[in-house]
Formats: structure tokens, sequence, C-alpha cells
């Protein structure tokens, strides 16, 4: 009995001590609440162990950086779902704890934070096509914050950033963009296809066009060479047609080494017949009606065999 009771003594003790001390851990602040005098007061008390009576209390409240985290339902521009998961991170004002617990009271975030900060980022979703949501989530995000902001102007409470952590999508909207996805790759494989063809025809054009070119210039080449060689002929006719007179054949005649003189009565309408192959040194002249044949001499008199 006497062992049991320094034992007793002292846990009565330390529920006694306990009963009359707070303490208020570093990152806290701490307020004193005294129901019977003056009631809640302005004054923060920093980390530490205060005593207090039975009936009074010590309202603490964390002041390090928080995050919270909240899945949004929204809707995008183009009317459908996105599952967003947010994050927000803020505190209370140190100084401030005092109007925060008069004011809203220790479950500050989810009586007046979470309503503004799901409803900012429905309100900012709302602005945007869905497909462009992910990739733009660090704009949407700076404009939530600027929303929440705002609105958490004059509360007490100091924010430091919101971030998307994700962005998802059902399961039937991610089936409707692969389709339209395949659809639209299956268009530009088609576009891209008809600008080869137009290519290749646009190639196959120019190629005819000038193989066409090279061969009616090949033609007019040889049309031109033809014509050149048709007037040089002409005009050497017309040169030749002009100097062949009757003089200037006679002066060739007569200028031939080998030309022989023939000299035929007047008015002696016979055929002649002169034989080249003879092998007499004169031409033959016959006549058809048993005239005797006429050998030229030296000269070129026909004379009487």
């Amino acid at each position: 009995m006497r062992r049991t009771m320094p034992l007793f003594l002292l846990a009565a003790l330390l529920l006694i001590v306990e009963g009359c001390g707070s303490t208020v851990q570093p990152g806290q602040r701490g307020l004193r609440w005294r129901p019977l005098t003056e009631g809640l007061s302005s004054e923060p008390l920093k980390n530490g162990f205060y005593w207090r009576a039975p009936w009074n209390d010590i309202y603490v409240y964390d002041v390090r950086w928080q995050s919270y985290t909240e899945n949004v339902d929204a809707l995008s521009a183009d009317d459908l779902q996105v599952l967003i998961k947010a994050v927000i991170i803020l505190r209370p004002v140190a100084e401030e704890i005092h109007f925060l617990a008069q004011e809203v009271g220790p479950d500050f975030y989810a009586r007046m934070v979470k309503p503004e900060f799901m409803a900012a980022v429905r309100s900012v979703v709302s602005g945007y096509p869905m497909v462009t949501v992910p990739e733009k989530s660090t704009e949407i995000a700076s404009k939530i914050q600027a929303v929440v902001l705002d609105k958490l102007k004059g509360r007490h409470l100091e924010l430091q950033s919101i971030a998307l952590a994700d962005v998802d999508f059902p399961q039937i909207v991610l089936s409707a963009i692969e389709q339209k996805q395949a659809k639209e790759q299956q268009k530009e494989q088609k576009e891209f296809e008809l600008v080869i063809a137009e290519k290749d025809a646009e190639i196959a054009r120019r190629r005819a066009r000038g193989e066409g070119d090279a061969i009616r210039i090949r033609s007019e080449g040889e049309a031109e060479g033809f014509r050149i060689r048709a007037d040089g002929q002409a005009k050497a006719q017309q040169t030749i047609a002009r100097t062949l007179t009757p003089e200037y054949l006679r002066y060739k005649l007569y200028d031939s080494p080998n030309s022989k003189l023939v000299l035929l009565p007047d008015q002696l309408k016979v055929p002649i017949l002169i034989n080249p192959d003879s092998p007499q040194s004169g031409p033959m002249i016959q006549h058809d009606r048993g005239l005797p044949s006429l050998q030229s001499n030296e000269s070129g008199v026909m004379t009487n065999p």
C-alpha cells in the first residue's frame, strides 16, 4: 500500500499538469481562450509550453505551408467532361490568426478555401477545348491562381501556388479522340498522296512538253535545213539558167577537146542516130531511107567513103 501511494500521487500530478497546460509546436501559433474573463486573446503564442486554468483553453493553428488536393469534374469549352487533379498550397498569416479564428475558425480550408478553389478550376477550364487542357495546364493553373487570390483577399491566408497535377478524360471521350485522330491521319495521308500524285503528273507533263519541244525544235531545224538547201539549189539553178545562153553552150562545145564538128545540109529532115560506142573516129550518121553513110574527116567535114 505504501509503495503504490507515490505512484498514485505522481499520476495525479501528471494529470493535473496535463490538464492545466498546453504545448505549441514549432510552426504553430496559439490563441488563449478565457471564457470567464477576456475571451479570445489577440496576441498569438509562439512555440512552447503554456500553463492555463482547467476551465481555459489554447487554440492551436498550423502556420506552415500546407497542400490540399482536390479531384474536380469540369466541363470544357466543347461541353466534354474533364477530370482534373488540382493542388493548392497555402497557409494562415501568423500575425492574423486572431482574425482568422474569429471570422472562420480552424476549419478555414473546408469552409472557405475549397469551394472557391473548385469553382475557380471549373470556371477557367470551361474556356478551353478539351484536347488543349493538358498542354496548357500551366496557363490554366496561373489563371486559377489569379482567381483564387482575388477571392481570398483579406481572408488572412497566404497563397503560394496552384498546379494541375493530372488531367484525365473518360474512356468514352478517349475513344472518340482516338477515332478522330485516326480519321485526321487518314485524311492527311490522302492529302499527301494527292500532292505526290499532282507532283508526278506535273513532272510527266513537263517531261512530255520538253520532249515535244525537242521534237519540234529538231523538226524545225531539219525543215530549215531542207529549206536552205532547196533555196541554194533553186538559186544555183537560176544562176545556171541565166548563164546557159546559146552562145555559151556553143562556146563550150567548141572549147571541149572531145567535141567533133558535124556539118549537115540545111533543111535535112531526117532522123540522125549517133552511136558513141562506134570504133570509128567520128560519129556515124545514118539515113533511114538507104542513104549512104557519111563519115567526118579530121576537120569535121562530112565525106563520102
